[in-house]
């Protein structure tokens, strides 16, 4: 693979433009036929992904979004730049996705959207999500920043709202070698108008017609994802053999391990397991030369940055986040190297 993206950034660096160019529309193209969606609009990041999406569909001042409890904080963040309130919803308690059942009792006439998180791969309740927002008329806008490939009954997360927004950050299982991000939808209308506000509110070059922003996916990471696009598929299914074997070794252990529906296709961006001991599991596996990680430390309910936000307490989602403890889990992954991270946990944990 070194020697492909050498090769890959040779062509770029010396015979492509470094911004726009053949290698951003051919992405574009690959990951919209990849999703099944008419329209793929690549932008800087994942988090700008968002912040065009809404604007994109409208959302403004003294709108209020559903979003959920837990998850980066990405989701409310745009929501507030667009000075719209996010509406914090609890996490499902057998899963760390938005819990449906939460969402209708915060909805109210000023709601226009919300944001689902397919949160470390897994797909959020989407029949459910977009079942209640047909009934009240709301937005969909999922964000599928560590779902790339995950599905619901065969239908890939992306495809269940009316836009999608992706993060393509070095570590996701779609990652670039910089940042970048891009938006689906099946809306000609709306794909235009984000791409548009993506550059400057431009229809063709020097001509604006209206307020945008300068959120460009550069070439390089073009090409570099159009290269590992094509490599997806297995190492997803890398990722979902090695959750299954720490689901299979870890189940007899005092600890709550991922979900996965029978219908989900769940891509594990992330193997988070929960523990009362979550700490000291945390610092006996680094004394052991187990790297783990906590994805996330605080529920963004509970950020000082949202306080002005919250209506009231989400139980769930601040629970998880004192208990939420991440183990090794890549497609480089060896099964040594795995096999070696169970054994500690049962040594700890038996």
């Amino acid at each position: 693979m070194i020697s492909s993206l050498q090769t890959l950034f040779d062509e770029v660096v010396l015979k492509d433009t470094l911004l726009g160019g053949k290698a951003v529309i051919s992405f574009e193209k690959d990951f919209a036929s990849y999703q099944g969606r008419s329209h793929a609009i690549s932008c800087a990041n994942g988090t700008d992904a968002l912040e065009i999406a809404l604007r994109g569909l409208g959302i403004g001042a003294g709108d209020e979004v559903i979003v959920p409890a837990n998850g980066w904080m990405s989701a409310a963040e745009a929501v507030c730049l667009l000075h719209a309130q996010p509406v914090f919803v609890d996490n499902h308690p057998d899963a760390y996705t938005l819990d449906p059942k939460r969402i209708e009792e915060k909805i109210t006439s000023r709601t226009k959207a919300i944001i689902p998180i397919h949160l470390y791969g897994l797909p959020a309740d989407m029949p459910e999500i977009c079942a209640l927002a047909q009934k009240h008329q709301l937005k969909v806008i999922e964000d599928c920043a560590q779902a790339h490939g995950a599905s619901i009954g065969g239908k890939k997360v992306g495809n269940w709202g009316d836009i999608a927004a992706f993060s393509f950050y070095p570590t996701k299982n779609l990652g670039a070698i910089g940042d970048a991000g891009a938006m689906v939808t099946a809306d000609s209308s709306l794909a235009e108008m984000c791409r548009q506000i993506a550059s400057h509110g431009q229809i063709t070059r020097n001509q604006h017609i209206r307020l945008g922003r300068n959120s460009r996916m550069d070439t390089l990471q073009a090409a570099v994802l159009q290269y590992k696009l094509g490599f997806l598929e297995d190492w997803n299914a890398r990722r979902r053999a090695l959750a299954a074997r720490y689901t299979d070794a870890l189940k007899v252990l005092p600890i709550q391990l991922p979900v996965e529906k029978a219908d989900d296709y769940h891509i594990y961006h992330l193997y988070v397991i929960q523990s009362e001991r979550r700490d000291w599991l945390m610092d006996a596996l680094g004394k052991l030369g187990v790297g783990t990680a906590i994805h996330y430390p605080q529920a963004v309910a509970d950020m000082p940055v949202f306080s002005q936000y919250r209506q009231d307490d989400t139980p769930v989602a601040s629970k998880q986040a004192r208990q939420l403890l991440s183990l090794p889990l890549y497609p480089e992954l060896e099964d040594d190297e795995q096999g070696y991270v169970i054994e500690c946990m049962h040594k700890l944990l038996r």
